[in-house]
């Protein structure tokens, strides 16, 4: 695993796994300064919000543009369980942030609840760099992908 990005992978993990104990899809997301701090944290919230747009990295875009200058934003890195949706990769661009280091993408989460028998997703699966071109991304990483699609089958499955 890449070694600087090892210790916030493991957070977004953690954090969706606290999502799935919720009620809610797993997924989690850090956003770390350039200096390494972390900045703020994040988990999924649609089940038990009640709204869809209740991800993680969205809410981190969000706070970065409430919190950060454009500067600090192009400069600070997202780590995240799961590739960003459409959605989360619009608002990243939006704001500016920086890079992006996912573990797992999205093209296998969608294999993987396909072969669990879940709903189809209602938004289409796209790479995040077709939605923001230029953007720099990592992912996945191969020794997290493994404990990822485990919490997602045990999220269809019906538990945490």
């Amino acid at each position: 695993m890449i070694g600087e990005a090892e210790s916030e992978l493991r957070r977004c993990v953690e954090l969706a796994e606290e999502a799935l104990w919720a009620g809610d899809e797993p997924f989690g997301s850090v956003l770390v300064a350039s200096d390494g701090r972390r900045l703020a944290e994040d988990r999924n919230r649609v089940v038990t919000g009640g709204d869809a747009t209740l991800h993680p990295e969205f809410a981190l875009a969000r706070w970065a543009a409430t919190n950060l200058s454009p500067a600090e934003r192009s400069a600070a890195t997202v780590f995240t369980s799961g590739e960003h949706c459409p959605m989360c990769a619009a608002a990243h661009g939006w704001v500016g942030l920086g890079r992006i280091v996912y573990a797992s993408s999205a093209a296998q989460l969608a294999d993987w609840l396909a072969e669990f028998g879940a709903a189809e997703s209602p938004v289409r699966v796209l790479p995040i760099t077709q939605v923001v071109p230029d953007l720099v991304v990592e992912g996945p990483i191969d020794e997290l992908a493994d404990e990822v699609r485990e919490l997602h089958r045990r999220f269809v499955a019906g538990g945490g």
